[in-house]
C-alpha cells in the first residue's frame, strides 16, 4: 500500500455549490456544534441535528431536501449501528451482574506479582473493556484498583493508569464498542479486519500508556488509595441474585465468543475465494456483526445467567435493564449519522478528497488531525469520530478494506486525544482517584495522549507494510 494513501475521486456527489460556501458551510456547523456542547451545555443529540440544518441552509439547499436528508442518514445508521450497540450492552450487563468481571480481574491480579501488576491491570482493562463501555468498565475496575494499590503500596496511579489506558485503547480501538463501530458504518469497512488490526494496534499502544507511562505517572503524582473495600470489591447492588460465579474458562470464553465468530468471517473470506462455496456461506453468516453479537448475548443468557443460578426472570430483567443507559448513545451516535448525511449529500467530502489528493495528504494523518481537533474541541470521543468520519467517506471510496480500517483505526485514535475539562471522562477519572485538575491533567490528559499518538504511530507503520 503506498504509505500516502492518496486517491482519485471517482463517482463522487457533485458539490451542490461553490467550493468557499461549502467550506464555510462545514466550518460554521462544527463551530456551532462546538459552541452549542461547550458552552451552551446542550446535549450532543440536539447540537447534531442543528449542525446538519446548517450545513443544508449555508450551502442553499431547500430545507426540505435537508430535513430528507439527515432523516435517511438518521434511520440508516440506528439500523446499521443502534442494534450492534444495544447488543453489546445485554452483554455487558450479564458480565457485570454474574460476577464474570470480577472473576476476570480476581483470577489474572491474583496470580500476579507486584512487580507485574501494572501489567496485569492492562490486561484486565483490556479484557473488561473488550465488552463493555468506558464509563462502566472504570466503575467496575476502580475498587480493584484501591485495593491492588494498597496491598502493593504503590500509588494508585502507578495500578490505576494501565487499567485506564486497557480501557480506553478497546473503547478507541475494538468493535463493538460505538465509536469504531459507527466509523466501520460510516466508511464502509469490513468489521471483522478493523476488529482484526484493531487488536494489532491496542496491544503495543496499551504497553506504551499503560504500565510503560504508567510508572512514570505514578512518580510524578503519588496519590494513596481510600479506605474503602477492605475486604473484597463488589459491582452496584442490582438486586439480582447469582449463586455462584462463572469459572474463568468460561468468562473468557463467553467475552471472546463475539470477536472470534467476527474474525472468522474475515479469515474464511481469505481462505476461501470461492464467494458460493457453503463453508464460506456459514461464516459470513455467523460472522455478521449483528449475528455474532447475537450469539453471544444468547450464549451468556445462560453461561452469565441461569447458568450461575439466575432465574429466567432476572435474567430478563437484566437484559432490559440495559439498555436505558444507551439510549443517549443511540440517539447520539444516529443523530450524527443524520449529520454525515447532509455533508455527503451536499458535496463537501468530494473537495475534501479533491484537495487531499491535490494536496498529496496522507489520508490517515488527516484522519487522525480532524478526529484530534474535534475531541480538543467537543470532549467527546463520539461525536469526533461521527465528525472526522463523515468527512473522509469520499476520501475512502476507492480504498481496500485493509485501507479502509486502517482510517477508521486512524480516526478512533484521534478520537481520544487529550481529554480534557469538556470532557466528563476526565472529570470521572479526577473524582474516583481523588486528584486536583492538575493531577488529572498530568497523569489520565497525558495518558490520553501517549495512548493517541502511539496509536497513531502504529497505523501509520501498518500502513507501511499492508
Amino acid at each position: 500500500m503506498h504509505p500516502q494513501l492518496v486517491l482519485a475521486a471517482e463517482d463522487l456527489v457533485e458539490p451542490v455549490a461553490p467550493g468557499w460556501q461549502l467550506m464555510t458551510a462545514a466550518l460554521v456547523a462544527i463551530a456551532l456544534i462546538v459552541v452549542l456542547i461547550t458552552v451552551a451545555k446542550l446535549s450532543p443529540f440536539l447540537a447534531l441535528i442543528l449542525g446538519g440544518l446548517t450545513v443544508g441552509i449555508i450551502a442553499g439547499e431547500n430545507i426540505l431536501v435537508v430535513l430528507d436528508s439527515f432523516s435517511a442518514g438518521f434511520g440508516s445508521t440506528a439500523a446499521g449501528v443502534g442494534v450492534l450497540i444495544a447488543l453489546g450492552a445485554m452483554f455487558a450487563k450479564l458480565l457485570a451482574d454474574s460476577g464474570g468481571a470480577d472473576q476476570i480481574v480476581d483470577t489474572i491480579v491474583g496470580r500476579s506479582s507486584t512487580r507485574m501488576l501494572p501489567w496485569a491491570m492492562a490486561l484486565v482493562g483490556a479484557i473488561i473493556g473488550l465488552p463493555m463501555f468506558f464509563e462502566i468498565g472504570l466503575v467496575l475496575l476502580m475498587p480493584v484498583i484501591y485495593l491492588v494499590s494498597r496491598r502493593a503500596q504503590v500509588s494508585l496511579i502507578t495500578v490505576g493508569i494501565p487499567a485506564l489506558a486497557g480501557l480506553s485503547a478497546m473503547h478507541g480501538f475494538v468493535p463493538p464498542h460505538p465509536g469504531p463501530v459507527t466509523a466501520v458504518d460510516l466508511l464502509g469497512a469490513d468489521l471483522g479486519m478493523t476488529l482484526a488490526l484493531g487488536l494489532v494496534v491496542a496491544v503495543p499502544t496499551i504497553v506504551v500508556a499503560g504500565p510503560m507511562f504508567g510508572a512514570l505517572a505514578g512518580r510524578w503524582v503519588v496519590v494513596e488509595a481510600p479506605q474503602v473495600y477492605d475486604t473484597s470489591h463488589e459491582t452496584a447492588d442490582t438486586g439480582v441474585q447469582v449463586k455462584r460465579r462463572p469459572t474463568f474458562a468460561v468468562t473468557l470464553g463467553t467475552v471472546l465468543l463475539p470477536v472470534v465468530l467476527m474474525l472468522s468471517k474475515s479469515l474464511s473470506n481469505i481462505v476461501i475465494e470461492d464467494e458460493e462455496d457453503l463453508t464460506r456461506q456459514v461464516f459470513d453468516v455467523i460472522g455478521a456483526p449483528f449475528v455474532a453479537l447475537l450469539i453471544a448475548v444468547l450464549v451468556a443468557m445462560f453461561t452469565f445467567g441461569t447458568g450461575v443460578g439466575m432465574t429466567r426472570k432476572d435474567v430478563g430483567d437484566t437484559v432490559t435493564a440495559s439498555l436505558g443507559p444507551i439510549a443517549a448513545i443511540l440517539l447520539i451516535v444516529a443523530a450524527g449519522g443524520g449529520f454525515k448525511q447532509v455533508l455527503v449529500d451536499t458535496g463537501i467530502g468530494t473537495l475534501l478528497a479533491d484537495w487531499a489528493r491535490d494536496a498529496d495528504v496522507s489520508v490517515l494523518l488527516l484522519a487522525w488531525v480532524l478526529a484530534v481537533l474535534i475531541r480538543l474541541a467537543t470532549g467527546s470521543a463520539t461525536v469526533a469520530t461521527i465528525t472526522a468520519s463523515s468527512l473522509l467517506i469520499d476520501l475512502v471510496s476507492d480504498m481496500s478494506t485493509t485501507e479502509t480500517s486502517l482510517v477508521v483505526l486512524a480516526v478512533g485514535a484521534g478520537s481520544v486525544f487529550f481529554s480534557h475539562v469538556n470532557d466528563a471522562g476526565f472529570w470521572l477519572v479526577k473524582e474516583y482517584f481523588g486528584m486536583s485538575v492538575g493531577q488529572t491533567v498530568k497523569t489520565w490528559s497525558l495518558m490520553e495522549t501517549v495512548l493517541s499518538v502511539t496509536g497513531l504511530i502504529v497505523v501509520l507503520l501498518l500502513g507501511l507494510v499492508l
